[in-house]
């Protein structure tokens, strides 16, 4: 079986073998703006947005919500208005179908003994020999979900509470734990904060994870007291004043909570017997609250109270509008952007009890969010980058569960490759990109990860994925039949780039992008002749081939442009 290191060299040793780039001046075209140029303090806050509402300010939305912006998802929201299109992004998503065993004899002489091909693994009895197969599986799903969502901001919220409080999936090494986990994270992304905290604190992921299930009055361990509030509610913010007695009395409130051995650990319980019932006194931080000690069953009523203290902070909606901004909008929030839309929004994150539809609701229509310094302004991650070319070109997964298992493990390895492994952030911080001044989204693009990106688009348009035989690339003739006035290589160039790109480009880039299509000659029915030709004849493969060959270079370029990886 090939290695990961063998897999990445061999791609190297393809990608030698593709043509050229048609060669650009880069001289010639200024860098992004984006990226580069100062940010002035800003005068937009949450108001609500009333500037134009067109096809850029559509698309605008639309990369910041869901993976890619397909022609599919265009033109299911441009006829929509503002409100209409945010009340349909916050829709929640249908409940998918629980995973299954795709992994069996996928080319690897595996076989789960307890879970038949097709069935769900998601009640199976444990089994260390498979458990890798079914991890797997389980991220395998996650990307499926990505590339076939529908039209809802679903998807992406729970990537974002994924890293927001984040769990490692191969550090716990059991696969129905982090589904269940998983679904926690569905259930709760578009509904409510404090109930999901408040299910994740005592999720039997998470007490194995940060070590709540080792965590009793004789020895209590501070790890999950410590991460609730300096990561998951209170952070460190300029107003965050916990202190490190919270933390050791958090952790005391926090004894007893366990995995309930008696169901193999896929469930909670509270051990009566491991709980500290002595009072628990915090900072004037939390207005000196008092929780007094309780015995028996009752002490499981502790955690209430706490939750209940950390939530009554005005720091605790603060620091996750501020992961919510720095996610959908721009990673630095200076004195003014804290003031009109930090603040407000957390104004109504505690005034809605901390649903998070209101939030995201206030923000998406906000004049801020539209804000021109804020369009293109965020690195994609590389799930936004993978899941939003996939999107882009309609890119349809393989039919069989196997194959489309063995797909997805390569899209997994890759993604990880270029440092987003979904299902594994680094640590319980989640990826740096998102909270790592001053850099923060910057780490994605690297003089290491940016080449990879290369090679990715590259083997999407050239050499595909070879599954057991049969090989499975995007098509750039496919998506280009969906683009308007695609006989014209002029407004071709623009229809594709106002799609694809968050930023324009310069008359330079556009130019050697035509030479593509007209295969360096000058006039522009070399193009128009060409398309006009393959429309009339699809099943021609000479016909095909013309078109196919001038748009995968023409694509492939894009693909590599800078300001392709902005969104």
């Amino acid at each position: 079986m090939e290695n990961r290191r063998q897999f990445f060299r061999r791609l190297a040793l393809q990608k030698q073998l593709l043509p050229a780039p048609t060669p650009l001046n880069r001289a010639a075209i200024p860098p992004p703006v984006a990226v580069v140029a100062p940010r002035p303090p800003t005068t937009t806050g949450i108001n609500l947005y009333t500037g134009t509402y067109g096809k850029k300010e559509i698309l605008h939305l639309l990369r910041r919500t869901l993976y890619g912006t397909s022609m599919a998802s265009y033109n299911t929201f441009k006829n929509l208005s503002l409100d209409d299109a945010v009340e349909l992004l916050l829709t929640e998503a249908p409940t998918p179908p629980d995973p299954v065993n795709d992994y069996n004899n996928a080319g690897y002489d595996i076989n789960d003994t307890n879970v038949p091909l097709g069935e769900t693994w998601v009640n199976a009895p444990h089994g260390q020999n498979i458990e890798y197969w079914r991890e797997l599986s389980y991220k395998s799903y996650l990307l499926d979900l990505a590339i076939n969502q529908n039209s809802s901001i679903h998807e992406k919220m729970i990537l974002f509470w994924h890293n927001h409080l984040a769990t490692e999936t191969f550090a716990i090494f059991d696969a129905r734990l982090s589904y269940r986990h998983f679904n926690i994270l569905r259930q709760r992304a578009l509904g409510n904060f404090k109930t999901m905290v408040r299910e994740v604190t005592t999720d039997p992921l998470m007490l194995y994870y940060l070590n709540g299930t080792y965590n009793n009055q004789y020895q209590p361990d501070e790890n999950y007291a410590r991460e609730l509030q300096e990561l998951f509610c209170i952070g460190k913010g300029p107003d965050s004043a916990y202190t490190e007695d919270d933390v050791q009395a958090a952790a005391r409130v926090l004894t007893g909570w366990s995995v309930n051995w008696d169901t193999g650990g896929l469930t909670s319980t509270f051990a009566v017997w491991a709980h500290d019932t002595g009072d628990k006194q915090f900072s004037d931080f939390y207005n000196n609250t008092l929780i007094q000690g309780q015995s028996g069953t009752d002490g499981a009523n502790e955690l209430d109270q706490l939750l209940d203290m950390v939530f009554a902070t005005n720091e605790c909606a603060k620091h996750v509008c501020r992961k919510i901004y720095r996610f959908f909008v721009y990673h630095t929030i200076d004195q003014s952007v804290e003031d009109l839309v930090i603040a407000p929004l957390a104004d109504i994150f505690r005034n809605n009890n901390y649903e998070i539809k209101p939030v995201l609701r206030a923000l998406l229509k906000s004049e801020h969010f539209f804000d021109m310094a804020n369009r293109g302004a965020i690195i994609k991650s590389p799930m936004d980058y993978m899941m939003g070319a996939f999107r882009e070109f309609d890119f349809q997964l393989p039919p069989t569960a196997t194959d489309g298992y063995e797909l997805r493990k390569h899209l997994y390895w890759t993604a990880e490759d270029m440092l987003q492994g979904i299902g594994d952030p680094p640590n319980v911080a989640g990826w740096p990109a998102y909270y790592q001044a001053p850099s923060y989204n910057k780490q994605w693009a690297t003089t290491a990860t940016l080449p990879k990106r290369a090679m990715n688009s590259d083997r999407m348009l050239y050499w595909g994925f070879d599954v057991f035989g049969t090989v499975y690339r995007i098509d750039p003739v496919a998506l280009t039949t969906q683009i308007p006035n695609a006989a014209d290589p002029n407004l071709l160039i623009n229809n594709v780039l106002g799609l694809m790109l968050a930023v324009p480009v310069s008359d330079t880039v556009k130019q050697s992008l035509k030479n593509d299509l007209l295969s360096g000659e000058s006039s522009d029915y070399y193009w128009t002749d060409a398309w006009n030709n393959y429309l009339a004849n699809p099943t021609d493969e000479m016909a095909y081939g013309t078109v196919h060959s001038r748009l995968r270079a023409m694509y492939r370029q894009i693909m590599q442009l800078e300001e392709y990886q902005l969104m």
